[in-house]
């Protein structure tokens, strides 16, 4: 079932999705080799705390840590470790944050130091198809109509798309209806509804679309340990429109990156 949320719930999500924005814009200022991903969760774990919320994932499911952490193969799930990272790796970081009973949850892939161009180029069109995705979330349209633009947009440059892992709805619980699949078939699947909050998360593949999952009960890599990059917002329908409680702009802030991306999802 479908939890559709009030004006005052939505603005009391974007303020837990905004402190994972926030905390994702402290990590990618100490993204760089050398630093290992624990070093980076424990950062994350303080800064989540020090703003009056809880991590979201320490503990959800029985996962031991705050950040996901899924670095060039790894899709998601990566548990931090004591690895530093080095030049050329890409790190995909997913974080959650639990406040005034709402989560907020998203997630973005960063590069570490200069990366091969064909990694570069998949992490713009996977970050790209992410909005490709949201555009499509409004009144009238279905779940079938974001997964398909998605996967049009990534196969028609020959990239995998996960098929096993996908997007949610997202409010009192981190994992609400409905499953937001990164492929699909237009006008397919539950209509959305105004006051609906999702997270939208493409994970686009180099390779294969086909994964594996580890002996730790978490890490999922893909199949021909080829990269994966992974991108995700929360997102709600506001006056029928997409509008991003999320951003990237801290992130772009602490790396130097101009973009006016979200600008059309900002109602």
């Amino acid at each position: 079932m479908i939890v559709t949320k009030s004006t005052e719930e939505i603005e009391l999500m974007r303020e837990s999705a905004l402190i994972v924005s926030k905390t994702l814009g402290v990590i990618a200022k100490e993204i760089k080799p050398g630093v290992t991903t624990l070093q980076l969760d424990k950062l994350a774990e303080e800064f989540i705390r020090d703003n009056g919320a809880i991590p979201g994932f320490l503990g959800l499911y029985d996962f031991p840590n705050t950040l996901c952490v899924s670095p060039n193969s790894q899709v998601v799930h990566g548990i931090p470790n004591d690895t530093p990272l080095v030049e050329g790796d890409i790190v995909s970081i997913d974080c959650g944050a639990l406040k005034n009973e709402f989560y907020g949850d998203h997630a973005y892939t960063f590069a570490v130091g200069e990366i091969a161009p064909e990694t570069k180029k998949l992490l713009q069109v996977t970050k790209e198809s992410l909005y490709v995705g949201i555009r499509e979330f409004k009144l009238g349209n279905r779940v079938g109509d974001v997964g398909f633009a998605i996967q049009q947009y990534c196969e028609a440059q020959n990239y995998g798309v996960v098929r096993e892992l996908v997007g949610h709805g997202l409010g009192k619980t981190m994992h609400e209806d409905p499953e937001m699949p990164n492929y699909g078939r237009r006008g397919r699947g539950k209509k959305f509804l105004e006051g609906q909050v999702v997270a939208i998360e493409p994970m686009i593949n180099l390779g294969t679309h086909r994964i594996k999952q580890h002996k730790d009960g978490w890490t999922i890599t893909t199949l021909d340990n080829k990269p994966s990059a992974h991108f995700e917002h929360d997102v709600a329908i506001v006056n029928g429109k997409p509008e991003l409680l999320s951003t990237f702009k801290y992130i772009y802030e602490a790396l130097g990156i101009e973009s006016d991306e979200e600008n059309e999802f900002r109602n």
